[in-house]
């Protein structure tokens, strides 16, 4: 029955009036639809005039699906009682049916169509939907499709969608991941289905057309993760963070595992070495699986390892390019085979693995490391644009890795640089006490310009320095030690902190003018000079934009100095305005940079009233108060460097100090060296009489003939003997060489030779000239 003729009988008024089972499979229309209708409404052309005329010939049918079905027709006429006819038998021979256009178009369209009746039975197929199904459609025709398929999650969402058209009469898309009935391999599938409608507007089926998107699936995913690396990747400068950060990009989504092994240079500060063709040694620093604890790693976290040289690792760093390997090529099983042999405990994890890809860490010309990912669970293979992708992926990576390496560099070589310019040991003076701290920024930015001083100055004084070059890394440590430098020349000269400060000014302005560099034009700089007396007790200070210096005193109130603050270094043309306080033996000053106290997510009002209350905390020591105000004040993660300097003043007493006021008569120089000699012996010096006698005769006399009155002499016991002598004139001497027959000129170059050190400092009302000379031993 099946091979049989179609056939139909239509009367003599041109209705159908029969109709085969025959019939009903070419055109899909059921007897009961087709039997008393008009047979032009089953025609999609009228006949052609030879056809009419022969009774045979090729006819245009239309399908009950709405497409078009040439068949070759023959009819033979049906004769009634008069012998006319009554009607016609047409019949289409079995296998001469033409398929149409649109038939073949359907069936040899590259995408899945399907035809579902309103019940979800398979009604039509073509033949990229048998394909996907894996069953001819002979199999599936009339077949409820849940009996077709898996009674899984995907395969019922299916199911609900073709449910859902005949529910609404309303079109649908979706997209799916999902594996195909003919295959074990996952694919994307985007989906459209719309309700079929007959000539009245019945809806009598489901409609559906699948595209096969894996490929633009994983493109956008590819895209995604390329998108997600530019965001989480290098999200800061630590190099072993960084590949963490690449791992988690590729695990799960790209990969069932993946490791990234650098060379042993790249985590120090050297360059490295040239390739070679034996073993590669490299260093595993992250790794991570979609199994937890990543059982499949042969190398533990920070261990060594040397790949030989037929392994993908070793072949990708040696020719510069992605290696993909695949499950049955002698190089990958080998490789498998060895890391089992290695590390047989994670065997039965890295069972299945069937796919890897070994990519090469290159940046500027430069090859760092090896990035492995492999596919245990996921079932497809890496292929030509995974290669790419991990290519891409790689070299964004590879950027982060090295920048994350040249700031470790940079960073270590600018600390090396200011700590070599940083006082090592402070120098021995009696003034005060001094502990000292600092702190290097961890930020990105790098390190500062933050740096301190302790500077002895004549007289037993001592100047307290604090200072912050604007900027970060080498070159702002460079230029800190160019100001350095320059306080400590300009200290050695004895101005006043406002007239240093105006130097200093003046020296960064011509830094600033004579370097073309953009950095250095911009260069910039803060600074606090203070010089504590210990005989008067009083603590001078000036600042350029720097912070004011807290006080703490010995009733254990503490306060921040009150000063003006002039501009930072740099700017040129201003004065600088110095201050002055009188403190108590004991008080402490801290000086410090804007680091500790200042940054965008704190309040500087707030901060410094918490330094101020570290000050007061008990400590035993300075050093140990140091580290509870670092404590107290600063955050977990400083964005700035900190330098803090603590002093506690000491005094000297009078009995440490002897003033005399001279006359200005030469005479009167024999009394100043009696004096002198006396003081000595009441302070058990009397070995230090012979040069201090020398000395005090020489400087008095000059005094007096050079000079101006008021003249004073003052001798101070410190942790050296220390002889000054003031007078009214602002001209301060030197010394020259002496020729054979000069009378005088002798003086200065023996104060010189017998005294440790000399030199004259200016003063408000003229000049000091002072002398230093060792304590006789005991």
């Amino acid at each position: 029955m099946e091979h049989a003729s179609a056939a139909a009988i239509i009367d003599a008024r041109g209705t159908v009036t029969g109709w085969s089972d025959g019939a009903r499979r070419l055109t899909g229309y059921p007897a009961e639809e087709a039997v008393g209708r008009p047979v032009r409404e089953l025609l999609a052309e009228d006949p052609p005039p030879e056809a009419v005329a022969t009774l045979a010939g090729t006819v245009v049918l239309r399908h009950r699906d709405g497409s078009s079905v040439a068949l070759h027709l023959t009819a033979c006429p049906v004769l009634g009682e008069g012998g006319g006819p009554a009607g016609y038998v047409i019949t289409a021979p079995p296998g001469e049916r033409e398929p149409s256009l649109t038939e073949r178009a359907f069936q040899q369209a590259s995408m899945s169509l399907s035809v579902f009746d309103t019940g979800q039975h398979y009604l039509r197929l073509n033949e990229a939907s048998c394909q996907v199904m894996g069953v001819p459609a002979e199999t599936l025709l009339g077949r409820y499709f849940m009996d077709t398929v898996l009674d899984v999650g995907y395969n019922r969402g299916f199911l609900h969608h073709l449910e859902q058209v005949i529910e609404t009469g309303r079109p649908t898309r979706y997209e799916s991941y999902a594996h195909a009935p003919s295959s074990n391999r996952e694919h994307a599938w985007t989906t459209e289905m719309w309700p079929v409608r007959d000539a009245d507007g019945r809806l009598i089926g489901t409609g559906m057309a699948a595209f096969d998107s894996t490929e633009q699936y994983w493109a956008r995913q590819r895209l995604a993760l390329l998108n997600e690396a530019a965001a989480t990747i290098g999200t800061s400068l630590d190099l072993v963070r960084t590949a963490e950060e690449l791992i988690g990009v590729v695990v799960p989504r790209f990969a069932d595992f993946a490791s990234v092994d650098l060379f042993d240079w790249v985590l120090g500060a050297e360059e490295g070495p040239a390739l070679t063709d034996t073993e590669v040694p490299l260093r595993r620093v992250a790794h991570g699986s979609r199994t937890g604890g990543t059982p499949e790693a042969a190398v533990h976290l920070g261990e060594m390892d040397f790949y030989p040289s037929f392994s993908p690792p070793a072949r990708a760093i040696r020719e510069g390019r992605v290696i993909v390997s695949q499950a049955g090529e002698p190089a990958f099983m080998r490789w498998v085979a060895e890391r089992n042999a290695r590390a047989p405990a994670g065997q039965r994890h890295r069972a299945g693995v069937h796919s890897m890809m070994a990519v090469p860490l290159r940046a500027r010309g430069t090859t760092l490391g090896v990035a492995v990912v492999v596919r245990i669970s996921q079932s497809d293979d890496y292929g030509p644009d995974d290669a790419v992708f991990a290519e891409e992926l790689a070299s964004r990576a590879a950027v982060c890795v090295d920048n994350a390496r040249r700031f470790a560099r940079e960073r270590s070589t600018a600390l090396a640089l200011q700590n070599s310019l940083l006082p090592k040991g402070l120098p021995g003076q009696a003034a005060v006490e001094v502990a000292h701290r600092y702190l290097p920024s961890g930020s990105l930015a790098g390190i500062g310009g933050d740096w301190f001083d302790v500077i002895p100055l004549s007289g037993g004084r001592v100047a307290l320095v604090v200072g912050d070059v604007v900027g970060h890394g080498i070159s702002s440590s460079a230029t800190m030690g160019r100001l350095c430098t320059a306080v400590r020349t300009l200290a050695d000269v004895d101005l006043p902190p406002d007239e240093l400060l105006t130097h200093l000014d003046d020296l960064v302005t011509h830094l600033a003018g004579d370097d073309s560099d953009d950095e250095v034009a911009e260069l910039g700089a803060t600074c606090l000079y203070a010089v504590y007396d210990p005989v008067s007790r009083r603590l001078t200070f000036a600042a350029a934009g720097h912070p004011p210096p807290a006080l703490v005193l010995p009733d254990g109130t503490a306060e921040c100095v009150p000063m003006t603050a002039g501009p930072p270094l740099g700017v040129g043309g201003l004065p600088f305005e110095a201050g002055e306080v009188e403190l108590p033996e004991g008080a402490i000053v801290a000086l410090y940079t804007d680091g500790l106290v200042e940054d965008r997510d704190r309040d500087i009002d707030h901060t410094t009233s918490e330094l101020c209350r570290a000050l007061t905390a008990p400590a035993s020591s300075l050093d140990a108060l140091c580290d509870t105000v670092l404590k107290a004040v600063l955050p977990e993660e400083p964005s700035d460097d900190v330098a803090l300097l603590l002093a506690r003043t000491r005094a000297l007493g009078a009995d440490r100090v002897a003033t005399w006021d001279i006359p200005p008569d030469p005479a009167q120089v024999a009394q100043a060296r009696q004096d002198a000699t006396e003081q000595l012996t009441a302070w058990g010096l009397d070995e230090a009489a012979f040069v201090t006698e020398l000395v005090v005769s020489e400087l008095v006399t000059n005094a007096i003939r050079y000079g101006e009155p008021p003249v004073q002499l003052r001798l101070i016991r410190d942790r050296t003997l220390i002889c000054e002598v003031s007078d009214g004139s602002s001209t301060s001497p030197h010394l020259r060489r002496a020729h054979a027959y000069d009378e005088g000129g002798r003086g200065l170059l023996l104060v010189a030779q017998l005294t440790q050190r000399w030199g004259s400092r200016q003063t408000g009302s003229g000049k000091t000239i002072w002398a230093e000379q060792p304590l006789p031993p005991g």
